[in-house]
């Protein structure tokens, strides 16, 4: 019994650091969504960086968000017999019209060694597609 209520208790609280904050109505709300096994985070919205890079959540109007995507490239797309490579990407992407109380979608993925990420509205209309800004260490950056 002591092992179960041990169990409950630990994981109630490591659940707590993944709730996500209720979105202000005032603002828009931007979830992300990656592909498999790969990372994608929010890094900053009109050069401002974010204290959470689970979501975004900006301001109503134009707006520019970066992101870093995380993913593997699959050994079978880089040659016979090679091992997956592991790819940190940075992206951006530009929208003019973010609606106050909306709530949008950011989904990445990646074709080869090339990254990509849509942003989707409520209805999974693709709105814009994000730039990459680069590949590779971008641990400094």
């Amino acid at each position: 019994m002591r092992g179960f209520v041990l169990v409950l208790l630990l994981s109630s609280l490591t659940g707590c650091s993944l709730w996500l904050p209720q979105p202000d109505p005032e603002q828009a709300w931007v979830e992300l969504s990656a592909h498999g096994e790969s990372r994608l985070q929010a890094l900053a919205v009109d050069g401002r960086a974010l204290d959470d890079d689970r979501y975004f959540q900006v301001m109503p109007g134009s707006r520019r968000l970066e992101m870093r995507y995380r993913f593997q490239v699959d050994g079978d797309d880089i040659g016979p017999g090679s091992a997956p490579l592991p790819r940190d990407c940075k992206l951006t992407l530009e929208y003019d019209r973010f609606a106050a109380g909306s709530r949008y979608r950011l989904v990445a993925g990646g074709y080869g060694f090339r990254p990509w990420a849509k942003l989707y509205d409520q209805h999974q209309y693709v709105l814009a597609r994000a730039q990459e800004q680069g590949c590779g260490d971008l641990a400094g950056r």
